[in-house]
């Protein structure tokens, strides 16, 4: 496909299409578009930045143009999941965007926000509904939305669904849509969970995968770095000042830590913010708007609430902590190298992270290149077995030789140097320096 023009979509959405200056379709709407027309079930295997918003979005439009009937009150047309607020968010942006030219009805239903305001907006009802599952089974429970009227379900970002613990949710939501509804699942990766459920709700899908299971973007430069744990805030630090950063996004294991990143960069002099699952969503969005506006260049965010975060320019990604899932690493650098452009991720890894980087590369199917940044008290070997004990043992080892009888001075002396036994130190050294032996 050369253009969207070949895909035989209304005229309001190629008119709005062109006004994103959007050119060639990337390889997954190449893919999916056609598929999603003609009616078909679809999985799709794609990072995040690959252009899979629009994939299902225009194609559901164009069926939505063609078949202009009104919802029914409390019900919805085309229902769209996904697992955060941030990433639902910009998927109702997408939609709106896309439709601008033709008056599609479409509404938001997320946690954080007024319930009573979402009950009121679906009371007439809407043909597009982007929601996170928790929120969308309170309005049900409450009587505010009916699902027997869907038609299209999508489920985005299905592997992060399941990481957050919201399959049971999903199956709640699946037992009370239509069973002769379109469906279409996307993910980054395929954990077995997610085919099984695949399996369960897809009729005949077409499978679409515009990258390898688990791949990594191929325009992202990636990089470990070995340091230990306590020298983690100050190489932070360091490499942010030291690489030529647009935006960044630094990823901490949990909120606390994010917190305590932020401190940590305010206190040296770069300016940064976090976003987590304790913030309210006002908070929230504030810093995404921020983020985007340039006014802050250094988000420090947790998995979750960075899933979503669909920010142009984001040079470089940061690994604080290495994620404990393997595929999280996907999804995290996945923020970076959009759009075409090249991006860069650096990792820390220290000692007790060392089985979690070997789980990564397992995964993505490659060594990361490394560099070491740990003291060198410690070995450069990596863990075996009792590797901590390794490591301890050496150090003593080590201290013990460096450590002069007596509790003195290399020169045997006394810990604190008198002036003269200084002049004689000064003495050794230039006999050394000038190839001599010292004196006997």
């Amino acid at each position: 496909m050369n253009s969207f023009h070949e895909f035989g979509l209304a005229e309001p959405i190629l008119r709005a299409v062109a006004e994103e200056n959007y050119d060639v379709p990337t390889p997954i709407q190449a893919q999916t578009v056609p598929l999603v027309i003609s009616g078909r079930d679809v999985i799709g295997i794609a990072q995040t930045g690959t252009g899979k918003t629009a994939a299902f979005a225009l194609p559901i439009l164009d069926r939505l143009h063609a078949d202009r009937v009104p919802p029914e009150r409390k019900t919805c047309r085309v229902l769209v999941l996904s697992p955060t607020r941030e990433l639902s968010g910009q998927i109702l942006q997408s939609f709106r965007t896309y439709a601008r030219r033709m008056g599609v009805s479409a509404a938001l239903a997320i946690g954080g926000v007024s319930m009573s305001r979402q009950v009121n907006v679906l009371l007439p009802g809407v043909e597009v509904l982007v929601a996170t599952p928790g929120r969308l089974l309170d309005l049900v429970r409450a009587n505010a939305l009916k699902l027997g009227r869907v038609e299209i379900l999508v489920l985005d970002e299905a592997d992060r669904m399941l990481d957050m613990g919201f399959i049971h949710d999903i199956r709640k939501i699946l037992a009370r849509v239509p069973a002769d509804r379109q469906t279409l699942l996307f993910s980054a990766t395929m954990p077995k969970a997610i085919a099984e459920l695949a399996g369960q709700i897809l009729r005949d899908p077409a499978h679409v995968a515009v990258t390898p299971v688990a791949s990594t973007a191929e325009r992202v430069a990636q990089q470990i770095i070995h340091v230990d744990r306590s020298a983690k805030p100050s190489m932070l630090a360091e490499v942010l000042k030291r690489e030529p950063v647009e935006r960044a996004i630094v990823f901490t294991r949990t909120k606390h830590g994010a917190d305590k990143v932020v401190r940590h960069l305010t206190s040296s002099g770069i300016a940064a913010e976090a976003i987590h699952g304790n913030k309210s969503q006002n908070q929230r969005e504030r810093v995404l708007a921020a983020f985007r506006k340039g006014e802050v260049r250094t988000l420090v965010a947790t998995d979750i609430a960075a899933l979503g975060i669909d920010v142009d320019g984001i040079s470089h990604v940061v690994n604080y902590d290495l994620p404990d899932v393997a595929e999280s690493y996907v999804h995290r650098i996945g923020r970076t190298a959009r759009a075409g452009a090249r991006g860069i991720a650096i990792s820390f890894c220290d000692a007790e992270e060392v089985a979690s980087l070997r789980s990564i590369e397992k995964l993505i199917r490659m060594s990361i290149p490394a560099t070491d940044r740990r003291s060198r008290e410690r070995t450069t070997r990596g863990p075996d077995r009792n590797g901590r004990e390794a490591e301890a043992r050496v150090h003593r080892t080590r201290s013990k030789r460096r450590r002069p009888q007596g509790g003195g001075n290399a020169l045997g002396g006394p810990a604190k140097s008198r002036p003269h036994e200084l002049a004689s130190v000064a003495f050794l050294r230039r006999r050394r320096a000038n190839g001599q032996r010292p004196p006997r």
